[in-house]
């Protein structure tokens, strides 16, 4: 379809005039969708990919921790529910041990096939063997720490074991014998490993310190990052050690541990964790600085566990990042991100590849230090990573599984973009794209519901040609595409960006309310303009987008004095921000007939002189109009109408009577009638003296017509001036005076 016959096709529907487009179009917006059997590079470009194939399926939300036995056999620890189990090289898996705890954060396997595992929130080691009698698991080591984070066995024999929340690292030799083989001084031990010299290489939390330890309660810092997790270590033949930093997890886990402990025959008691401040450096501040770990033991604030359980974001801060430590102790930073928590890292045909917590996404970072997104298992998060008989295995969290890279291109793989909010329904025009397409497909779907569900649209039929893409999707609010690879032999098929044009629907715009006031004219006195009040009211429409019922609504009475001027402001907007124009109008109570004061105004308010209405009450109306930004055909008008407006500019009139006098006392029959509005004070005022009131006759001065009766006690004899004043409720004020002798 053409443009122009598009545009004239839809000019008899109530849609806006301006074309909008939605392109997704570079890394960042392709990573928003969902990738399956493709791959990313970090120019943009999505190209058919590695698969993941799914090895074992847990049935448990987590798989925390994977080993692997000398005869290539797997244990995988989960939470939770604290399981291990096993997938033999056959692909059989078998569920090994159940703990009394809800975690299993860490698995080792000594060189003889002896399984280690970590329990948490009750921080044990236990045993597992397959003896004569089938499996048996014995607790092994008990470090009186809450967690067991981390486990390495050694060459000697001995095993590893990092703990929390005490930091402490322990060598433990037999059955319940071990020691302290080096305290940090941290709160969490997160990772160990051994580098090529068999040294333990220990990483920590809250401070990000990367310790070499050399011999018990002798170490050294290799590195100390600004993030505040050390997650994972890599040492390659080169003598390199690839190191993933992150923010935050370590809190992340302990809710997910305390959480699961709730079901667990062993309660867990909610710990504390350590409080990490991150500032930004670009903005001018400075980190707060660390404190040396060996010489200056952390001590973390205690904090509530449900103010901490989830990772904490700042806005324009690093979430993680990889380096890499030389042997010379130089550091590079390799990556790094501000969305994404990386998880863990491997060595993989010479290349590094990760893991992060977002779709459980796998990136290979390139020689050129670019990241190439090489799969995307769309679980919640990817945890482990280990090379495995020539394999690339995976563990996802959220549904725990154990996925296999799939090292050839695959023959066919999708993509699926994020859901695109048009903000009102609209009319879908043509799909475009840039890149070698061939052998792609693309679809799309539409709905009114924020995530696609059963009202949404099927999938519409494939569009192949450039030239025959017109979207065929139903008018909605919410629309979503779909790219599917094909692999054609001599080619690969390759999507740079790709663009949808709509037409959204022309939304009418809200008057919200309308206020009329009085206000002094430039050339009062001040002792004038001070003296005027200024009286204001305000009437506000309900969200259905109608005025309330004026039927009940008190009137605003607007006094008038000499100069006075009338200030009319409203407030209206337009949902689709569209410039608007107004018209105002106004009609007396007993005319039927609107006049218009002024039309196609910019702005939002009118001042005219007082003097031009005459006492009475009025009605104002406004109209916007959003023309300014639509053709006429298409505009849309909304208006809203204001309570009745008083204008009473006349005093009230007041008679007084012949004054009775018997002694000392005056007594003097008032009589006030205003036309405009109801009467509200009566005060009196002996020889220019103070002003002391007087209430009605009937005891409430609220009518229009009402009796008053001054009397004066203690009136000297001889002359007085007895002046009588009555306001009406527009602060009018009518005077009379009675002279006494």
């Amino acid at each position: 379809m053409k443009w122009p016959v598009l545009i004239a096709a839809l000019a008899s529907c109530s849609f806006a005039a301006t074309t909008a487009t939605w392109e997704m179009t570079g890394y960042q917006d392709f990573l928003r969708g969902r990738i399956n059997g493709l791959s990313l590079t970090r120019d943009g470009r999505l190209m058919l990919g590695s698969k993941l194939d799914i090895l074992f399926d847990s049935g448990q939300p987590q798989i925390w921790s994977i080993a692997q036995a000398p005869d290539g056999s797997l244990y995988m620890g989960t939470g939770h529910r604290g399981r291990l189990y096993k997938l033999d090289t056959a692909g059989k898996s078998s569920l090994v041990w159940t703990s009394d705890q809800s975690e299993i954060f860490a698995v080792a396997v000594d060189s003889k096939g002896v399984v280690y595992a970590g329990t948490s929130p009750d921080g044990k080691v236990y045993r597992i063997e397959n003896g004569p009698q089938g499996i048996r698991a014995a607790e092994y080591f008990s470090p009186g720490a809450r967690y067991i984070w981390a486990l390495k066995a050694a060459a000697d024999g001995s095993l590893f074991v990092g703990t929390g929340d005490q930091g402490k690292v322990f060598r433990v030799t037999a059955a319940g014998v071990g020691s302290v083989y080096y305290e940090t001084g941290q709160s969490h031990v997160t990772c160990l490993e051994l580098d090529s010299h068999g040294a333990l290489l220990a990483g920590s939390e809250p401070n990000g310190i990367l310790y070499r330890i050399t011999a018990a309660n002798k170490a050294f810092v290799l590195y100390d990052a600004t993030l505040p997790e050390i997650r994972s270590i890599v040492p390659a033949a080169d003598g390199n050690l690839y190191v993933a930093a992150l923010g935050g997890s370590v809190a992340r886990r302990i809710g997910s541990a305390s959480g699961g402990a709730n079901g667990a025959a062993t309660g867990a008691v909610a710990p504390t964790v350590a409080t990490i401040t991150v500032t930004d450096q670009q903005a001018g501040l400075a980190p707060p600085p660390k404190p040396e770990a060996a010489k200056n033991p952390v001590t973390a604030p205690s904090s509530a566990l449900a103010a901490a359980s989830g990772n904490v974001d700042y806005a324009g801060v690093d979430k993680s990042a990889l380096y890499v430590i030389h042997p010379d102790n130089t550091v590079e930073t390799l990556w790094s991100s501000k969305e994404e928590n990386i998880y863990d890292v491997a060595m993989f045909n010479s290349s590094l590849l990760f893991v992060t917590d977002v779709q459980g996404r796998l990136y290979r970072l390139d020689r050129d230090r670019k990241a190439t997104l090489v799969a995307q298992s769309n679980e919640g998060e990817a945890t482990r990573l280990l090379e495995s008989r020539g394999t690339l295995l995976a563990a996802t969290g959220n549904l725990g599984k154990l996925l296999r890279l799939d090292t050839g291109t695959v023959a066919m793989g999708w993509f699926e973009s994020p859901v695109h909010d048009s903000s009102t329904v609209a009319r879908w025009g043509r799909l475009a794209w840039r890149g070698d397409a061939k052998g792609i497909a693309f679809k799309t779907r539409s709905g009114n519901s924020l995530r696609p569900d059963a009202t949404w649209s099927d999938w519409s039929l494939p569009l192949t040609d450039p030239d025959r893409a017109a979207i065929t999707s139903p008018n909605a609010r919410y629309i979503q595409w779909r790219a599917e690879f094909s692999g054609i032999a001599g080619m690969v098929p390759s999507l740079d960006s790709v663009t949808i044009a709509y037409l959204p629907q022309n939304t009418p715009p809200n008057v919200r309310s309308i206020n009329v006031t009085a206000v002094s004219g430039s050339t009062k006195s001040g002792a004038a303009a001070a003296a005027a009040a200024t009286a204001s009211y305000a009437i506000t429409v309900t969200d259905s987008g109608e005025a309330p019922a004026t039927a009940g609504t008190p009137s605003q009475t607007l006094s008038r004095i000499p100069g006075q001027q009338v200030q009319i402001y409203w407030q209206a907007d337009d949902p689709d921000g569209d410039r608007l124009i107004y018209s105002l109008y106004f009609r007396g109570e007993d005319e039927t007939r609107w006049k218009l004061l002024r039309a196609n105004m910019m702005e939002n308010t009118y001042l005219l002189d007082a003097d031009v209405f005459a006492d009475g009450r009025y009605y104002f109306r406004v109209v916007a109009s959003d023309s300014p930004s639509n053709p006429a055909n298409l505009a849309r008008e909304a208006e809203l109408v204001s309570a009745p407006i008083l204008i009473d500019s006349t005093p009230p009139t007041v008679t007084a009577s012949a004054p009775r006098r018997s002694g000392a006392v005056v007594e003097i029959d008032v009589d006030a009638e205003d036309r405009g509005s109801v009467l509200r004070r009566c005060e009196y005022s002996l020889d220019a003296g103070q002003w002391m009131q007087v209430e009605a006759a009937d005891g409430v001065t609220d009518s229009a017509r009402e009796h008053f009766l001054v009397r004066l006690e203690k009136v000297s004899p001889g002359e007085h001036l007895i002046v009588i004043r009555v306001y009406d409720a527009a602060g009018n004020a009518g005077l009379t005076k009675v002279i006494v002798r």
